[in-house]
């Protein structure tokens, strides 16, 4: 019995594998370079988080993402954030129906766009909060209510934000208690020239990409538990809790300067979703166990959006990627039992 269980764990991370090679190579046809970013959407997907593009205008943040949802064989759909948008223009609304044959009218509900099973929320910082607050629970719950009546959502269910830095005109900086929903929050920066000019070779000409689906809902929830089913060492979920721990000014083990430069530090779901995001990296890097490079290597786009910097961090221009950094640095590196 052990042994056929064995082999059923081994082609589900086999199956993992090859899912995942093959939505790189069809997100390859579209998009050049961003592997990073790529990384980072593909992590947030396997563990069932959401996540946060950032960037300027023009980066593919969009284009990005609508290739990804192509990839998964998943019902995508995408709300464009504006200065006018309703929370029911996400949520869906109550209407009046009257039915022809009794006469009798009757609330109906129709769905929003919430109801997809990748939700692309384009420039989610280009809307008030009020609109903003729809998103919350849906992205905690998977779930909405509306006039007292709760929704269920699709399964699996993701929110891939963009935003444009917020320096930019008509931009309203997300809510922190929404920044805590995502899983990440990924730079999307500019290109190489090499990697500009390929763009320019592949858009200008008549060849279309033909994005085919490599995987489905089911295989996605599937891939979720087995993520999960990582096993991580004490000595790493302790650091990773120290980590997070020294983010907080008022903590026994925060740094200097963290008690200098920040306001807020990271939450409990920071601390989880590292964890989470570093078993998904690796089992994408062929690995069975967690290891400190897999913590590092996404500490920083999981805390920086989570940490938030007082105003002698703004009048020296020190940003949250150069504080966490600092941190990673300073805290000392646990022996990986």
């Amino acid at each position: 019995m052990e042994s056929s269980d064995t082999a059923q764990l081994q082609g589900r991370i086999e199956r993992f594998r090859t899912v995942r090679d093959a939505i790189v190579g069809q997100v390859r046809q579209v998009i050049v370079g961003q592997d990073e970013v790529l990384d980072q959407i593909l992590i947030s997907l396997f563990v069932g988080g959401h996540c946060l593009l950032t960037g300027m205008p023009g980066t593919a943040k969009t284009l990005m993402v609508r290739t990804i949802a192509e990839t998964l064989g998943l019902q995508f759909r995408r709300i464009q954030f504006t200065p006018d948008l309703m929370p029911s223009d996400i949520t869906g609304t109550d209407i009046i129906e009257e039915d022809i044959t009794t006469g009798h009218r009757k609330w109906t509900f129709v769905e929003g766009p919430i109801f997809g099973n990748i939700v692309l929320a384009d420039e989610i910082n280009r809307t008030p909060p009020k609109t903003q607050a729809a998103m919350l629970e849906a992205m905690q719950e998977r779930s909405c209510t509306v006039r007292g009546h709760i929704y269920k959502l699709p399964a699996p269910f993701f929110v891939l934000a963009t935003q444009n830095p917020i320096e930019l005109e008509g931009t309203y900086p997300l809510p922190e208690a929404q920044l805590d929903r995502f899983l990440f929050n990924t730079l999307m920066d500019y290109l190489t020239p090499a990697e500009e000019l390929k763009v320019v070779d592949m858009t200008t000409a008549t060849r279309v990409a033909n994005v085919q689906a490599v995987t489905n809902a089911e295989e996605l929830i599937d891939f979720q538990q087995l993520v999960r089913m990582v096993p991580i060492g004490e000595t790493l979920a302790r650091y990773v809790v120290d980590l997070v721990r020294a983010t907080r000014h008022k903590s026994d083990n925060a740094p200097d300067f963290v008690k200098k430069y920040v306001n807020y530090g990271g939450s409990v779901r920071a601390a989880q979703n590292i964890v989470l995001a570093a078993k998904a990296r690796a089992l994408s890097k062929k690995r069975y166990h967690v290891t400190y490079e897999d913590i590092t290597a996404l500490a920083v786009p999981v805390l920086r959006h989570r940490i938030l910097l007082n105003f002698h961090a703004e009048s020296e221009r020190i940003d949250s990627d150069e504080i966490l950094k600092r941190l990673i640095a300073a805290i000392p590196q646990p022996k990986e039992s």
